[in-house]
């Protein structure tokens, strides 16, 4: 094997990989996050969506909220506009739902347990939602064209009253939005480009070689 040869076999290797490093991105179920923000607009938590066979796998964390149970919900749109969050509209609710997760007559899509806030002032709430999707075009999908928020409230839900259980006023917002496929925080596309530049290479010096 000459030197041009194993140049071309390690650029075609190498494409490889990066082929099927990027086959696997785009293989992992649908994405999506939310940067939640307090009324002064600084950060205070996240929120990820990831779509399961049994519904959207929700993980909210969030810093700095006072100790107790606080409402939270997904809200219809996509606007997190401070210091009341009203731009957020009212809850994702694509069946015309009663709200309440123990309404006999509900609940709304976006309704959720209460999170809970420990006497450090963090707080941690996961939860499968089987009544949203990530899917793109779905009439319950998060990823609608006008957007979905999730909220959180200062009271607790008491997941019985229409509108929004008795929870108070909003007081932290996130606008949720998909995440590209990626491995690593390397997104898909960048897999892909390095896959077809390199295997573009190792084809050109493979040529060079039979051409001698």
């Amino acid at each position: 094997m000459n030197r041009r040869t194993g140049v071309a076999a390690i650029f075609l290797i190498v494409g490889l990989i990066f082929a099927v490093l990027a086959g696997v991105a785009y293989l992992q179920p649908p994405r999506a996050m939310a940067e939640i923000k307090d009324a002064k607009g600084d950060i205070i938590g996240q929120a990820t969506f990831i779509q399961g066979s049994d519904g959207v796998h929700i993980t909210v964390t969030v810093v700095g909220l006072f100790p107790g149970k606080h409402g939270i919900h997904i809200h219809a749109d996509g606007k997190c506009d401070p210091p009341d969050f009203k731009s957020a509209g009212g809850h994702f609710n694509p069946e015309a739902k009663h709200h309440g997760l123990e309404n006999p007559t509900g609940p709304h899509a976006g309704d959720l347990p209460n999170l809970e806030v420990g006497p450090d002032s963090t707080g941690i709430l996961e939860y499968i939602n089987s009544r949203v999707t990530l899917s793109a075009g779905a009439t319950n999908s998060l990823l609608k064209v006008n957007g979905t928020s999730i909220v959180i409230h200062a009271n607790p839900d008491d997941q019985m009253t229409d509108p929004a259980g008795n929870s108070g006023s909003r007081i932290a917002c996130g606008v949720i939005v998909a995440v590209e496929p990626g491995l690593a925080s390397i997104p898909a596309w960048l897999l892909v480009a390095l896959a077809v530049i390199s295997l573009v290479i190792g084809l050109a010096v493979a040529a060079t070689v039979r051409k001698k």
